[in-house]
């Protein structure tokens, strides 16, 4: 694959309120804030995001992406966040291309804007909104297997200084984030970060063996309890899919009072 593309899994948080103060949210926002000066400017950003699923990959191509607003309930200053960082048509066709000469049915939308999985955690990241970004949508089967394939697809992409970006979360059962913490709660939080931790970072694992365990998540401990719904999970696949190695870091982040970490691949030559 290009060696010019980094790859980053990151937990984007609750809505907006990683940008409203919200104090639960602040060591992922140290999180993303250290990634970034890390990381350096890329020359764009494409955002696997957990909340836009189609019945293809779907790849927003305009050159001006809208906001899109996709959260309930929060105060207006929610609805007022601005992010106008440019589209990248040119990028958002070599993705197709990627997807569409591997087998993969593909569809571009020059209409849909940016939903909170990538404003949210960029506006954090590179708040000057100068970096040209495209999104990518999960599909709507939510099979993992598909998941892989498509950032396997995407090794193909010869972009320079291109940044990678699943956003998800890697602990998403929203009544437990609104339940009491308990030991229990907190122990099978635990054992499925470990879990991920070990199967993305672990060198000694064949790459054959990682993919199968991703594949098959579902059998990791408390798999289900930590995600009910797979859909804040499977930008990871994506990402390793287009790594296809072990992570290179692994940061712990505590989100709300649950362990939800992010994954790093460095692809870049140094």
């Amino acid at each position: 694959m290009n060696t010019d593309t980094d790859v980053l899994f990151i937990s984007h948080g609750g809505g907006p309120m990683p940008l409203l103060g919200d104090p639960g949210h602040r060591e992922m926002v140290t999180r993303l804030t250290e990634l970034a000066t890390k990381l350096g400017k890329p020359s764009a950003i494409l955002v696997i995001s957990a909340h836009w699923e189609e019945s293809v990959p779907t790849i927003t191509a305009g050159a001006k992406p809208p906001l899109i607003y996709d959260y309930y309930g929060f105060p207006p200053e929610a609805y007022e966040i601005e992010y106008p960082c440019p589209g990248e048509p040119a990028l958002a066709q070599q993705v197709y291309q990627a997807l569409d000469q591997a087998g993969i049915p593909v569809r571009l939308d020059e209409q849909r804007g940016f939903d909170h999985g990538l404003f949210v955690p960029l506006k954090l990241m590179y708040p000057d909104a100068d970096i040209p970004c495209i999104q990518l949508s999960l599909v709507s089967s939510l099979d993992a297997g598909t998941h892989l394939a498509i950032g396997r697809a995407l090794q193909a992409l010869d972009y320079d200084n291109l940044l990678v970006i699943g956003s998800g979360f890697l602990f998403h059962n929203m009544r437990a984030f609104f339940s009491k913490q308990t030991p229990d709660i907190q122990a099978r939080n635990q054992a499925f970060e470990e879990w991920l931790e070990q199967t993305c970072g672990d060198t000694n694992l064949p790459e054959s063996e990682r993919a199968k365990r991703l594949v098959d998540w579902e059998r990791a401990p408390h798999a289900r309890f930590c995600h009910p719904r797979e859909e804040h999970l499977l930008p990871l696949h994506v990402c390793y899919g287009l790594a296809n190695k072990s992570s290179n870091a692994h940061l712990s982040a505590t989100v709300l009072g649950k362990r939800s970490g992010m994954f790093y691949w460095q692809q870049k030559e140094v």
